[in-house]
């Protein structure tokens, strides 16, 4: 074999060998937006939804104890519907309640995960929120790799670390 054979063949094998040991990095996905659901599920599921949606809207015009009731209602509507606790999550991490924010959003992982409903569109709202509930605590060394990973699957919502009411309606 020729010295520019075996050159040819030891780049051939680098460049081989990096693109067979390089993870395969997918897309950024757009984020869950809570009004896509609206028309799913039974007329129990809908009603709920309809009144989370209600429940986000309120936040954003900062009207906080309404919104709290919507989703309390929400839930007294269909106690199962996994995206009332997400909305509460968000809710109460937006307030400053880690504890409250991490009780819903181990509920709505639970739900979501019995009902397997469960897609990256979602999940990198729980991931996200609860790098946000952990930051809260000052748990940054937990928090701060659940952020950026939020930030990778959905750069346009998770890029500034926190979840608007506007941006899961």
């Amino acid at each position: 074999m020729t010295r520019a054979a075996r050159v040819a063949l030891a780049l051939l094998l680098s460049v081989f060998t990096a693109c067979a040991f390089t993870p395969l990095r997918l897309p950024p996905s757009p984020s869950l937006h809570l009004s896509e659901l609206a028309d799913e599920g039974d007329p129990i599921r809908q009603a709920s939804l309809e009144l989370v949606l209600d429940g986000l809207a309120a936040d954003e015009m900062g009207e906080l104890r309404r919104a709290q009731g919507l989703y309390a209602r929400a839930l007294q509507v269909d106690s199962g519907n996994p995206y009332a606790y997400l909305a509460l999550a968000r809710h109460h991490v937006a307030g400053g309640d880690s504890d409250r924010a991490l009780e819903h959003l181990a509920r709505a992982r639970d739900l979501l995960d019995a009902y397997e409903e469960m897609s990256p569109r979602v999940e990198v709202h729980l991931v996200g929120l609860r790098g946000a509930a952990l930051r809260l605590e000052g748990r940054t060394a937990e928090a701060e790799p659940l952020l950026a990973r939020a930030a990778d699957v959905a750069p346009t919502v998770w890029r500034d670390g926190t979840l608007d009411a506007s941006e899961l309606r």
